[in-house]
C-alpha cells in the first residue's frame, strides 16, 4: 500500500506518517526500485498501534522505547509489558482524573441550567 493510501485508511497525514517512521515511532518502511514507501500488513498494524496509543495519549519517547525494544526480539519481552503496564497505569490515572473533570463540568453546567429556570419562571410569572 502506498502512502497517500495508508494517510487515507488512518486519517493521517503523509507529513505525519514520514516523521512517525524518521523518529522510529513505526520501523522503517520498504521502499520500491523508485524509492516510493510500500507499506506492508505489518507496517499497517504497527500504524494503526502508534496511531490508537497517541490518541490516547501515552508519549512519543515511550513509544519510540516500545518500537526499539520490539525490534530488539524476544529477550525483552518482560522489558516491553512493564513498559505497557507503566503506560496503562498511567493513562488509567489520567482517565480518573478526566472523569472527576467531566463530573465538575456536568455540576457547573447544571448550575447554569437552574439559573436559567428560575429566570425563565421569573419571567413567566410577570407574563402571567
Amino acid at each position: 500500500m502506498r502512502m497517500a493510501e495508508v494517510s487515507a485508511k488512518f486519517d493521517l497525514s503523509q507529513d505525519t506518517l514520514r516523521y512517525y517512521e524518521r523518529i522510529g515511532l513505526i520501523p522503517p518502511v520498504n521502499r520500491n526500485n523508485n524509492g516510493i514507501r510500500e507499506y506492508t500488513e505489518e507496517d499497517l498494524r504497527w500504524v494503526e498501534f502508534i496511531k490508537c496509543m497517541r490518541n490516547a495519549g501515552l508519549p512519543i519517547e515511550a513509544l519510540i522505547e516500545y518500537v526499539k525494544l520490539f525490534q530488539q526480539g524476544e529477550e525483552t519481552e518482560e522489558a516491553r509489558k512493564e513498559l505497557l503496564i507503566e503506560q496503562r497505569e498511567q493513562l488509567s490515572a489520567r482517565i480518573e482524573e478526566m472523569g472527576k473533570t467531566l463530573e465538575r463540568l456536568d455540576r457547573k453546567v447544571e448550575r447554569y441550567e437552574e439559573t436559567v429556570r428560575i429566570k425563565e419562571q421569573s419571567l413567566q410569572r410577570l407574563n402571567d
